[in-house]
């Protein structure tokens, strides 16, 4: 049983997706578990095939406990199924959506294949639609645009299953904990993004609205980039001490239709070129609001990226999630007075915030960090 959050003592197996005698590569998902974040998909973390079954569906379990066996390829011993247990950190984890994760995911984002028409597939995936939950009017049975269009003007749905009182009262203790046990501090800067929507305005001209890149994507690799010089804000701290993370991988805070929040990892922020990491945040968001995440997404994220720009905040000091030991903060995009050269223009400016762990770093090294982000932002074509 997987740690799959930082107050996770036990999970309930749900269901099987293989058996004894099914081949399975790192990064398959081999069964469904059900915490209180909801049911997650389980990943395999060896190669292999399955050996035996140790658990039954509908066992409770406390972290830890073996699952499955699987046996190498090349016949070595069996190895767990699992990944190896991290000694869970001492505070709650944001929840996810309760939502079963055996449904197919949404089309045009995961290995779902409802049959849709092109535009009906892309405007899902901008929207963060499910396919799998829509019925479809066109021959077959195939999604239209128009059934597209009537699910994004149908009221919000939570997810089935999704309890939004106790994963507002798990955001509150895990928020609680965190400012009580983190000494935080605060920073902020003003970023000037006529580059990079100058920038921006050109690349897009001539693409079609899928595949067309938004500021976020720029901030994210921003940020992912900056942590290279600065990597002391790109990790954990556990056992008194901080540990470097294996890899940039960047949580980005996502809301969840009907209510709730969740911040899963884009893996290797860093080395992603913009357009991948552009797609894999349609994908993320799209799946996060369908509730189709990964254990491996939800596990390891070493830095948080949160933005309420498009709820016209100005700017957000957000409260670290433990145990990581920094989060950075972007607010909405507004034309204001600026002087440029020693003289006055208007241009478009973005506050950028950070609270970090000062049991890691300090104002000065904080600041530095919010200088090369801002810096990278300037040169919006080398990112």
């Amino acid at each position: 049983m997987p740690s799959l959050g930082a107050d996770m003592a036990a999970g309930t197996l749900v269901e099987w997706l293989k058996k004894p005698g099914d081949p399975v590569r790192r990064g398959d998902v081999i069964a469904v578990v059900e915490t209180q974040k909801g049911a997650i998909e389980v990943e395999v973390f060896e190669d292999g095939v399955v050996q035996q079954i140790l658990v039954e569906p509908g066992a409770t379990l406390p972290v830890g406990t073996p699952l499955a066996t699987i046996a190498g390829t090349g016949g070595e011993p069996a190895a767990e199924a699992v990944e190896p247990v991290v000694t869970p950190p001492s505070v709650p984890s944001i929840l996810v959506p309760s939502v079963s994760a055996l449904l197919p995911e949404p089309d045009g984002v995961g290995q779902g294949h409802r049959p849709a028409s092109p535009v009906a597939r892309r405007l899902a995936a901008r929207q963060g639609i499910d396919l799998s939950g829509l019925r479809g009017h066109g021959p077959g049975g195939a999604i239209l645009l128009a059934d597209v269009e009537r699910a994004i003007a149908a009221p919000a749905r939570r997810p089935a299953g999704l309890n939004l009182a106790e994963m507002r009262q798990a955001i509150a203790a895990a928020m609680a904990r965190s400012k009580r046990e983190i000494p935080h501090y605060y920073l902020s800067t003003t970023v000037d993004q006529s580059k990079a929507q100058t920038w921006l305005a050109t690349v897009n001209a001539d693409r079609p609205p899928e595949r067309r890149l938004l500021l976020a994507a720029l901030e994210l690799k921003a940020v992912a980039l900056a942590l290279r010089r600065l990597p002391e804000f790109n990790g954990h701290h556990r056992d008194g001490a901080f540990q470097p993370g294996q890899g940039i991988h960047v949580g980005a805070a996502v809301s969840i239709r009907g209510g709730g929040l969740a911040a899963p990892a884009i893996h290797d922020t860093d080395r992603l070129g913009l357009d991948e990491l552009m797609e894999r945040f349609r994908d993320l968001v799209a799946r996060t609001r369908a509730g189709h995440l990964r254990s491996s997404e939800l596990g390891d994220p070493t830095i948080t990226v949160t933005s309420l720009g498009d709820r016209r905040v100005d700017g957000v000091f957000g409260v670290i999630y433990p145990p990581q030991v920094a989060i950075v903060g972007f607010g909405r995009l507004v034309e204001r007075p600026w002087v440029v050269d020693g003289r006055l223009a208007v241009r478009p400016l973005v506050t950028l915030t950070l609270a970090a762990d000062h049991r890691v770093s300090d104002g000065h090294r904080g600041s530095l960090f919010l200088a090369e982000i801002d810096r990278l932002l300037q040169e919006p074509e080398a990112l």
